[in-house]
């Protein structure tokens, strides 16, 4: 029986590959137990990823001093550079404390006491109708046509 589209494939151990082993060691020794399999997958692209942006740039610092191969100093230099640039640390406690107080300064408005859905005013709105009933002008011809369509069923 086939399985459904969108759903895990079940691995042995010996199946999974070891870099994909590796991250699923790496959380489990976080004490992270419980995760989708995605993020095996996920963690495994960004690690892919950072590691090529680092080799790029470490290309790049190697050529700038015209130098045939990489060494470890561009790869540092690299690193370091990523790391500065890349990952921004989370602002102080104390930083998100006094925003926390400034922004609850001001109290929050009052709720209304109408029931049901709000919208905004009307000329916002487009429930309102939007076009003009012109009523057709009866000449003569235009009479005759329309009794004689009548009678003809």
């Amino acid at each position: 029986m086939p399985r459904p589209p969108n759903t895990p494939q079940t691995r042995s151990k010996d199946q999974v590959p070891r870099d994909s082993r590796v991250i699923q060691l790496i959380l489990q020794a976080a004490g992270i137990k419980d995760y989708e399999p995605k993020v095996v997958q996920q963690l495994l692209e960004f690690a892919h990823r950072y590691t090529i942006d680092v080799i790029q740039d470490a290309s790049a610092y190697s050529e700038h001093a015209a130098k045939n191969d990489i060494d470890i100093d561009d790869i540092k230099l690299a690193i370091q550079s990523r790391i500065t640039h890349s990952f921004a640390p989370p602002p102080r406690q104390e930083l998100l404390t006094l925003l926390a107080k400034e922004r609850n300064k001001e109290p929050l408005p009052p709720v209304s006491e109408r029931y049901g859905l709000r919208l905004p005013p009307d000329r916002h709105c487009l429930t309102a109708v939007n076009f003009q009933h012109m009523p057709k002008v009866l000449n003569s011809f235009n009479f005759s046509f329309y009794l004689f369509s009548f009678l003809r069923y």
